[in-house]
């Protein structure tokens, strides 16, 4: 088999490496599952460079979530050809992967591209818009990263709920393509933006979900309505992120974090299991959809890494470790 690690924190395309790997025989209540496809996430990007929030000990794998095939079970499991979510620690870059067979989620015959993105971004646009306030229908969201594959995802969730979306982007060029999604309303990010929310909009936002950081964040709070929440998921910007304590004081904005890892880490699996199955089925009936733009045999992971770091792209970059 093949294995994706890196031995050292560094630029992706230029740490990874590919080995062989010879597998080892199954213990009791163990299965093996044959990757086909996993994708190239952010998070794994920085993991890589050393930047994540949780550090595994090096060399390590990487790769944090995909879609499987089981191929061999020891013990009472699955069957073989049950398609699965590869599950945790990481290691989804790579053609097999031996896993525990308690706690396997079957998945349903939808699109593999799609399956494969489902720990990921769907669970996080998922819960960033249930988790924290009780959206009702005709309520006003804002969110900044709009053409990121969450922002669509947040987008397209928000639309089944009747919970209305205003997109911020950071260019005009962006305008159309985010208003293709079904955001509601798009605003370029600047310092009149809370300005062009209060004209523009019938009501402020009860929600703020920002993954930009730096000065987005003060002005995605001074957007809010009084006692709205915001909630910083990431920092694309990569500036430090200033609370602005006017605001916050006087009009008694929640300022909140989430990070995925942290709610896989301390929920229930029944609770988890429950969100992916929502998942599941919006995916297998077409109601949710992330863009791809292009995906790679295994063998070309530094084309792939190289082409997934690029600025502008469409679409995510998946890797096919069993063939395309």
């Amino acid at each position: 088999m093949k294995q994706a690690i890196y031995r050292t924190h560094g630029k992706a395309d230029e740490v990874v490496e590919l080995i062989d790997q010879e597998p080892r025989p199954l213990k009791p209540g163990e299965t093996r599952i044959k990757i086909l496809r996993t994708p190239i996430n952010p998070s794994d990007i920085i993991q890589i460079a050393g930047n994540y929030g949780s550090q595994p000990a090096l060399p390590a794998q990487i790769g944090l979530e995909g879609v499987g095939e089981v191929i061999e079970v020891h013990g009472p499991g699955l069957d073989i050809g049950t398609r699965v979510i590869v599950p945790n620690p990481p290691g989804a870059w790579a053609t097999e992967k031996t896993v525990p067979s308690a706690g396997l989620v079957p998945l349903p015959d939808a699109d593999l591209d799609q399956l494969a993105m489902l720990i990921v971004n769907p669970a996080t646009a998922y819960l960033l818009l249930t988790k924290f306030v009780d959206l009702v229908a005709g309520d006003w969201i804002i969110q900044s990263a709009a053409t990121s594959a969450v922002g669509q995802l947040v987008t397209q969730l928000a639309q089944a709920r009747g919970i209305r979306v205003a997109s911020v982007v950071r260019r005009n060029s962006a305008i159309e393509a985010v208003k293709a999604t079904g955001a509601d309303a798009v605003f370029v990010d600047g310092p009149d933006l809370a300005m062009q929310v209060a004209t523009d909009l019938d009501r402020a936002p009860v929600l703020a979900i920002d993954a930009v950081a730096g000065e987005t964040f003060g002005r995605l709070t001074d957007c809010l309505q009084d006692s709205g929440t915001i909630v910083l998921f990431g920092n694309l910007s990569g500036q430090t992120t200033p609370v602005p304590d006017q605001t916050v004081i006087f009009k008694d904005i929640k300022v909140r974090g989430f990070w995925l890892t942290q709610w896989l880490r301390t929920t229930a699996p029944e609770d988890i299991g429950r969100v992916f199955e929502e998942l599941t089925t919006l995916i297998a009936m077409g109601k949710l959809h992330s863009p791809v733009e292009r995906v790679y045999p295994l063998e070309d992971i530094h084309d792939a890494l190289a082409h997934a770091m690029q600025g502008n792209r469409s679409g995510k970059v998946l890797l096919a470790p069993n063939g395309l």
